[in-house]
């Protein structure tokens, strides 16, 4: 590898040692990766970030002892500019929800079988980018269009998977025209295009700009907007519409 590019330092977080002998071993053979650490539970995790310094984190969502989704919450809230991948095998909406709202760039299900996907998909998210099953998206925008109006001031505190995603939403900014108004003509074009999907590159080939600036534009989106990562951003521009 060239001493210009150095390789994504990965930490692996799942009670399954197969499964992360598994992916250790996928990601040893690619010198575009550096396994810096490996944890079977979220309280190990959050001992070995610090020391670990990883830029990625594979995260299993449920695990004995503290779980992935809160793990991911308080690992962020400690180190903001890591990036957390959940690894499940849980389809549950809800689960999908649950991290997003806790601020994980991406979300891969174990049943992918295909490695280079999974690659793909860490030096996607480590570029910034954010990564759904495709699977996911609809019943996610869906549900997200449904609840849209009409949503109430305070939540119960036991909600349901519907009224999880009204949680989702109400932790973006309420008044849209104001929190609109705070983002540049760019940033607007910008946020526009992550809410149709498009990666980083395509953003930047649609609006003749480098990846550089668009990643700097999404920073200042988030930053604005007072928001986690892009997928909540595109959230909020996809209500803005309806």
């Amino acid at each position: 590898m060239s001493k210009e590019l150095q390789a994504i330092r990965v930490m692996l977080v799942d009670d399954h040692l197969l499964f992360r002998e598994g992916v250790s071993s996928l990601l040893k053979r690619d010198e575009r990766f550096e396994v810096v650490g490996e944890a079977s539970d979220g309280e190990s995790a959050l001992a070995l970030a610090k020391p670990s310094l990883p830029d990625v984190v594979l995260m299993d969502v449920r695990m004995p002892g503290i779980g992935g989704i809160e793990a991911t919450r308080e690992m962020l809230t400690l180190y903001p500019d890591l990036k957390v991948i959940m690894i499940t095998a849980s389809e549950k909406d809800q689960d999908l929800f649950e991290a997003i709202k806790a601020g994980a760039q991406g979300y891969i299900l174990k049943a992918v079988t295909d490695s280079k996907y999974m690659r793909d998909a860490i030096i996607r998210v480590a570029a910034g980018e954010a990564i759904i099953p495709p699977a996911m998206v609809p019943r996610l925008l869906n549900e997200f269009a449904t609840l849209s109006e009409g949503v109430p001031q305070k939540l119960s505190q036991e909600l349901s998977e519907k009224e999880e995603l009204k949680e989702v939403v109400l932790a973006m900014p309420e008044s849209e025209s104001s929190e609109i108004n705070l983002l540049t003509p760019r940033e607007n074009q910008v946020l526009e295009l992550v809410a149709q999907g498009l990666t980083n590159k395509e953003i930047a080939t649609s609006l003749v700009i480098s990846e550089n600036t668009v990643r700097s534009h999404l920073r200042f989106i988030l930053d604005k907007l007072h928001m986690n990562n892009r997928v909540q951003a595109a959230l909020w521009y996809q209500k803005k519409q309806i």
